[in-house]
């Protein structure tokens, strides 16, 4: 079980930030700094791959409506990076199941992914860009951050993750109104947006 803080706190970072989490792995592996990490999150292709989207989540998770939608498209790509990274971590080091592994990193994954697009949907009920800009730079530094101490305190990790993650599904109670008008926002946005295409085919006599 030696492995499970290690898992679980991936698992957190992977729902928020799932190509952070694989670029930061594979170069801590590829530097030699932990032997945690499998070869496969350390090969080349991997890192320039990883990089390259962590780039465009870097840009779209800091333009207000675009990282809801950016948010909508990984509520599937989140999760099953949380569990294929953990179940890699588990596979080598032989102490955890990796089908156990992988459910935990998935579904820790998932809700703080969860707990991640609901906050944004509040922030987004504010007009101005800034809130998103820095929302979005907390996160950054917050998978940075514990990713990096749990290389080196997988257990401390495990604890600050938890905790992160107990806070934000106790303030996605507290934002409810907001998630919800930003919702009916949308909503009232797409049905505007039909209407509008509607009147452009229909016929004028």
């Amino acid at each position: 079980m030696s492995v499970l803080p290690l898992v679980f706190t991936s698992g957190w970072a992977s729902g928020i930030n799932a190509y952070a989490v694989v670029l930061l792995f594979g170069i801590f592996g590829a530097t030699g700094l932990t032997d945690e990490v499998p070869e496969s999150l350390q090969r080349t292709d991997v890192l320039v791959t990883a990089g390259v989207l962590f780039l465009c989540e870097a840009v779209a998770d800091k333009i207000p409506y675009v990282d809801s939608a950016w948010d909508t498209a990984h509520t599937v790509i989140r999760p099953v990076a949380g569990a294929v990274v953990a179940a890699l971590l588990a596979g080598e080091s032989g102490s955890l199941p990796e089908l156990a592994a992988g459910a935990v990193g998935g579904s820790t994954a998932l809700m703080s992914h969860l707990v991640k697009a609901g906050t944004r949907m509040a922030v987004n009920t504010s007009p101005e860009p800034f809130s998103n800009i820095g929302v979005s730079v907390v996160e950054d530094l917050g998978v940075a951050g514990i990713i990096t101490f749990a290389v080196f305190n997988p257990v401390a990790a495990a604890v600050v993750a938890g905790i992160l993650l107990l806070l934000g599904l106790l303030t996605l109670v507290f934002l409810a109104s907001r998630i919800r008008r930003f919702l009916r926002r949308r909503a009232q946005r797409r049905e505007e947006g039909r209407l509008a295409g509607a009147g452009r085919h229909w016929p004028h006599e």
